[in-house]
């Protein structure tokens, strides 16, 4: 007879059905991208690091039947989405390290025809850390090289990450 043993996937799969996010950010498009909107997630987990959760609908491939695309996904220093959000900065890098190693780098988005979903967990920042900062999508691809941004394109979606209480 085999020990069940509580896994952190464990956790995170009861984390993300039965907890409340401590942060969200609600994304909306850009003005070429009115159709994208959705929502990433923020929750504390109990090993020191934040789960987080994105869904996000109207990816520009949303029209191609069967498109598959990566989106850099990435948060940026301030939360200010103004301006077909030309005011968000540069990727959250408190570090002050090269890309792709930004406390802002997050995994690429997959959009299957204009539609994503990702969770996964990181350990470069708190959530206390992010609030007040932006989330936002690329049109392309993180190439994970390029400096400073990884050459992931125009901006297409923004979000300002608030606290929930």
């Amino acid at each position: 007879m085999h020990s069940k043993q509580i896994t952190p996937k464990i956790n995170f799969l009861e984390t993300l059905t039965y907890e409340r996010p401590k942060a969200a950010a609600w994304i909306t498009g850009s003005v070429n991208t009115p159709r994208l909107s959705g929502l990433v997630t923020f929750y504390s987990t109990p090993y020191g690091g934040v789960l987080i959760e994105a869904e996000l609908f109207g990816l520009p491939n949303i029209d191609t039947p069967g498109a598959t695309d990566f989106y850099a996904m990435h948060i940026h220093e301030f939360g200010d989405c103004s301006d077909d959000f030309q005011n968000t900065g540069g990727h959250y890098n408190p570090s002050g390290v090269p890309h792709p190693g930004h406390a802002g780098d997050l995994l690429p988005l997959l959009g299957n025809q204009g539609y994503a979903w990702s969770a996964f967990y990181d350990k470069r920042f708190t959530i206390e850390e992010i609030i007040g900062k932006s989330v936002v999508i690329h049109s392309d691809r993180d190439d994970f090289t390029t400096q400073p941004a990884g050459n992931a394109g125009v901006k297409i979606g923004c979000g300002e990450i608030r606290k929930i209480m």
